[in-house]
């Protein structure tokens, strides 16, 4: 029949995604995308603008989340489907063409970011291994390839066990600066927002917002994994708003105590500030640091492979990409095809492509997916759009304020890095 969805021609005979994410899970998930590898490098470049201030940037960063956070709490409750960026822009702004072109931007996200943290976890495995980059890349991402091809649940634990090993890692890190420097945590906080009435200071600590807002990116991803969460309407946004929570908490700790243990004109001119925190206050060799960053990694481009295959797949159920792309096979429960694409091309951008200019584009397509989004709900509010029975909801102004926000950005991003 025309006009219908392949989710919607598919015989009920046919294989579909699996309900089998929890709260735990989902948050697990969550979790592994935002922390990902991003905070192990961070820190220096935001400790470089902000100086003591730093921790403020990462809650001031936080704190510009919210508004597009609640706007994907709100949306993927209302509509929990697979390409939940696709879906809120086809439902709110009422045009394929455009919900196309967003779930394309956000397959881009994914494999970019993917290609990127491969090449980043090659060079840490190679401080073990040593084995030529290329062969390093090809093997994880096939291997990790064929662990997202194999079942949702399985890669979501495997990834789930690798952001334990992560946070674990940020938790480390605050332990041993809080076994080693108790008092200084305490004494020295009133120096995080000395001189906040100096021009200058306020500059550099907005200037690290910038930086600090893409360590907190990733946790919606999430709502592409709605038709594999179990009751998706409440799951889905508490995992969210519980993600969004404990990576701010982790990020401030971690930053803090940075600081405390290394002066921040040093700390800001290392390429791995969190092995010479720790290498600093245990006098042991940073292995053990390595290793989590290994771990980090590897975790981050087996979930963001789930985000760019669930992507493709809900696409084409949803007829916005051609229907064999939403194959699932009846064995696995997974989009193996889309999974496939997805592997082929992270790939390829990974041994071919300058994939550090491709990363810095990603985060400015983030931010045009996030306006975006934000778009589609304030239409729908306009609109007067009903939302389901149950579902979680939030006022008009929030979408509108996460839509400001998210160009603002854009536009200081832009103007920062020359553009203007």
């Amino acid at each position: 029949m025309a006009g219908k969805t392949a989710t919607e021609r598919a015989s009920p005979s046919e294989p579909k995604l699996r309900r089998s994410l929890g709260l735990t899970l989902s948050v697990l998930y969550g979790l592994g995308v935002t922390i990902g590898a991003g905070i192990y490098v961070l820190i220096a470049p935001a400790v470089a603008r902000a100086g003591a201030h730093a921790p403020l940037s990462f809650l001031l960063a936080a704190l510009v989340m919210v508004p597009s956070a609640a706007a994907f709490a709100e949306l993927s409750s209302r509509m929990p489907r697979s390409a939940g960026e696709a879906t809120y822009v086809r439902a709110g702004l009422r045009s394929d063409m455009l919900a196309r072109l967003v779930g394309l931007l956000v397959v881009g996200i994914a494999v970019i970011s993917a290609a990127t943290v491969s090449r980043g976890s090659a060079g840490y495995i190679s401080v073990f291994l040593d084995i030529p980059s290329a062969a390093i890349v090809t093997t994880v991402v096939v291997l990790l390839g064929a662990l997202t091809a194999w079942g949702i649940r399985e890669s979501v634990t495997f990834a789930g066990a690798m952001t334990i090993v992560e946070a674990g890692g940020l938790v480390l890190i605050i332990a041993i600066g809080a076994a080693y420097h108790t008092p200084e945590l305490f004494e020295r906080l009133p120096e995080a927002w000395h001189g906040l009435a100096d021009a200058k200071v306020m500059s550099g600590i907005f200037g690290a917002v910038l930086l600090a807002f893409f360590a907190f990116t990733g946790f919606e991803g999430l709502a592409n994994l709605a038709e594999e969460v179990k009751d998706p309407a409440k799951t889905l946004p508490r995992a969210i708003f519980l993600t969004l929570v404990i990576v701010t908490v982790l990020y401030m700790m971690v930053v803090w105590v940075a600081l405390i243990a290394v002066p921040h004109t040093e700390l800001a001119s290392s390429d791995a500030p969190l092995s010479l925190v720790y290498e600093r206050v245990t006098g042991a060799p940073p292995g053990v640091i390595t290793a989590i960053a290994i771990a980090a990694t590897i975790n981050g481009i087996v979930v963001f492979m789930v985000m760019g295959s669930r992507v493709i797949y809900g696409m084409a159920s949803q007829g916005l990409l051609p229907d064999w792309l939403g194959a699932v096979n009846g064995r696995t429960h997974t989009p193996v095809l889309a999974t496939a694409i997805v592997v082929v091309l992270v790939l390829a951008l990974a041994l071919a492509f300058p994939i550090e200019k491709l990363a810095e584009a990603s985060s400015r397509v983030t931010l045009v997916v996030f306006a975006f989004v934000n778009a589609a709900l304030v239409k729908l509010k306009l609109d007067r759009v009903p939302a389901p029975e149950g579902c979680v909801t939030i006022p008009i102004w929030v979408p509108a304020a996460g839509f400001a926000v998210s160009l603002g950005l854009l536009a200081i991003e832009f103007y920062a890095s020359g553009g203007g």
